[in-house]
This record gives structure tokens, sequence and C-alpha cells, in this order.
């Protein structure tokens, strides 16, 4: 989920995401709540996953710097964005503007590797949001509620003291599984980031906070881990590429998806993780944006309750099935690490079904930011942050923000229920 520099080849591409208020609980943990009520104490917080958590990355990753995302009114409702400029900026020319980097050219920056990129200091060109959204996100309401700093987005960050206090390796567009494998099922991604490439950064990380493996699990058993939804740009990536098979090759890269998280899951927890947050899937067939781009007049394409394209949902639900019964066998193979699924998909979907309930409006299915109007308010040619689109008067009561990333209402909504547990 992410709008990036690749927006115009992208304009046909996806981006990469009941009723019973008991229901609401959003993580299903295993063991006891801490001791006492009170709250547990970390040190820092660690993140991965893509667009739904990224906090800053894909505003300095070269194929994604610059998109529309990076305008106003992007985090409007709690970073207070100044007016739109109509421009998308380029990030490559932004950076030829630092004093020590005037004497580059733009093509040499643009070969630079992520490394040059990040000790370029590119974290000098974010902007006051960095987030897709119209303010924060799920983890944002979960840092400011343990009074944690926030997490160093990985790529603005260089030196052991820039990580010190928690990291966030989330990238909006990134995948579950790598380009390389998406390509051999026909599958075409944006974003050269998976899964995979956050967990290597995270051992790069590691080894710079601490250089025996004693101290590095000491640091990470004072760490909560935060794995954000991953795998939808990798389901809606092959849903666009496959329109006459619906969800058959999508729902065939489950079990790889699935599997690449827990190798990440493993990997982290062999280096000292002692409680992480592993997020499922978000309801696909109430995004906007695949409800304007996959239309159907097949029968039973709609759930005829919310709107939303049932066979998406089924996906997304399958996914979440197979998620809870990896993380059942690993809670049985790790029984000293604590383990919780974050359930995405239950309270988005009960605000879709009774937004009222909530708090929302009377169009759950409609973006704030955009244009195109009709249902769903999404078309490309006016998508948030561009010249032509335009703003919704009250955020709060919309669920989605662009039609394919989430108000800052609807985060905190989520993030609610999923502290209700006391993390």
């Amino acid at each position: 989920m992410i709008v990036g520099s690749c927006y115009s080849q992208l304009a046909m591409a996806p981006f990469s995401r009941l009723l019973v208020l008991a229901a609401l609980l959003l993580v299903a943990a295993t063991g006891e709540a801490d001791a006492g009520g009170g709250k547990a104490s970390y040190d820092r917080v660690l993140c991965f996953g893509d667009s739904l958590t990224d906090t800053g990355n894909s505003a300095i990753l070269p194929a994604t710097a610059g998109g529309p995302f990076t305008n106003a009114p992007y985090g409007q409702t709690h970073f207070k964005r100044p007016s739109a400029s109509g421009r998308l900026v380029d990030s490559t020319v932004e950076l030829l503007k630092l004093p020590y980097l005037a004497s580059r050219s733009a093509d040499d920056l643009r070969r630079r590797s992520l490394t040059d990129t990040r000790n370029a200091a590119a974290s000098e060109l974010k902007s006051p949001s960095d987030r897709a959204s119209d303010g924060r996100l799920v983890i944002d309401f979960i840092v400011e509620s343990l009074e944690l700093p926030q997490p160093t987005p990985y790529l603005a960050g260089k030196t052991a003291n820039d990580f010190q206090k928690g990291v966030n390796f989330a990238v909006g567009g990134a995948t579950a599984l790598d380009m390389a494998f998406l390509k051999t099922k026909g599958i075409k991604s944006f974003v050269p980031i998976s899964l995979s490439n956050q967990t290597t950064w995270f051992n790069g990380v590691l080894k710079l906070l601490a250089s025996k493996p004693n101290e590095q699990r000491k640091l990470m058993a004072s760490s909560l881990f935060y794995i954000g939804e991953i795998g939808f740009n990798d389901y809606s990536f092959a849903l666009m590429n496959n329109v006459n098979d619906t969800v058959g090759l999508a729902e065939s890269l489950v079990p790889d998806i699935i599997d690449v998280i827990r190798s990440a899951l493993i990997n982290v927890i062999n280096a000292g993780a002692k409680k992480m947050v592993v997020t499922g899937m978000i309801p696909m067939g109430c995004e906007p944006e695949l409800l304007a781009l996959l239309p159907s007049s097949a029968s039973g394409y709609y759930d005829l309750a919310s709107g939303c394209i049932a066979p998406f949902n089924r996906l997304a639900q399958l996914h979440n099935r197979a998620l809870n019964r990896m993380l059942s066998k690993l809670r049985r193979a790790y029984p000293r690490t604590s383990i919780y699924y974050g359930d995405l998909y239950t309270p988005i979907t009960a605000i879709v079904a009774s937004p009222a309930t909530y708090g929302f409006g009377s169009k759950p299915l409609a973006a704030c930011c955009g244009g195109g109007g009709g249902p769903y308010n999404f078309d490309f040619t006016f998508f948030c942050g561009t010249p032509l689109s335009s703003t919704c008067d009250d955020p709060s009561k919309s669920v989605s923000w662009d039609g394919i990333h989430y108000t800052e209402a609807t985060h905190s909504f989520v993030a609610g229920t999923m502290l209700r547990v006391g993390l």
C-alpha cells in the first residue's frame, strides 16, 4: 500500500494494505496480562510491515519518495501540514539542494544504493507526516500509550544512537514475498522491498546495537515487536494481474506468505524477542480502490449487508486462519515468548457494517481524500495529494482516507481495541 514516485506507471495497479462489541478484542493472547494489571515496561518498539505501519521509510526510498503521499493534505489531522502546492516532489532533486550534496548529479544520486541514500541524510527531506493517512497510525497510538519515543525509520538512521529507542522497518508498498518469487507467478510488484529485506535490516541493526549475543538478547527482551499487516500488496497485485481468475492466484500465495512471516518471527525470537504483536489481514473487499477498479456483475460478488467484495474478504479470512494456525504452533514451540494476534479484520468490518455505532459517517466505503464521485470516490486521476484531488469536510467520519489507506480515526479505533489487552 503506497503511492510513490512510480505513481504514473502504477496508475492501474493496486497499492499496497461482527457487530458484537465483545468480539472487538483485537489481540488474542495465550498468556495472562502483566501481573497486577499495570502497563508493561519496554525500552523500544521494533516494527515491520507496509504502509499501514510505515512512518517514514517510503518518503526516503528512491522507488517511492516524492509521491502524492508526501503532499498535503496527508498528515493534516495530526501533523498540521501546509496547504497543497499541487507539485509532486522529485526526491532526488530535493537531495541535491543539501549543501554537502550539491556537487553530485541527479543521475549519480539515482544510482545510489539504499545505504548511500540513508547516509546522505535523506531524513532531512521527510514530510511533516511521512504517513499514508491524514494523521497517526495504529503503531503511533501504541507507542504513545507506552510512553516511548517514536521508532526511527530505518532509512533515516545510520548510527546505533539513532536506533537505540526503536526502529521502524516497515515500507509502504512492501510485499511479503520477494519480487523474484512473485515474478515466477506472473505477478509484477513495484517496490523492491519484501519482508525478508526488512528482516535483513533488523539483523544489521541488532549487530550495530550490540556486538555480543548475550547483549543482543538483553536488548531484544526489553523490546516490543510489532509486525504490521503484510501481504496485502502481494494479494492485490495478484488480483489485478489475474482479473479473469478472480482470487485463484491470490489464494495460492497464502501458504508462501504465511511461511515468510513465520521465518521472520523465528528470526526475531531467536534474537531474543519476548513479546510480539502479529497483525492479520484487513478486509480487502472493503477497500474503495479494489471496489472501484474490480467491479463485477457476478452473483454473490458483493456482500449484501456491507457492500464489500465477498471473495476478497474470504481471501483475507483464509490468510487470517492460516496465520493463526501458524502462530499457535509457534507458541507451543517457543513458550517463553508471548505472541499476540492483532485482529485488524474484525473492527474494520464492524465499522463498515454499522458506521454510526462507532461514530463514523454514512459512507464507509468511500474515500475521504481523492475524487471521482460515486459510491467509492476513487479515481487515480484525482488521487489524494495530486492537484485535482479534494478532501472531505471531516476525515474523522471516514473509514478510508485515500481509498487505499485508513484515516487516523480508523487507526485510533483499531489501536484502542488492541490496547485493551494491556500491552
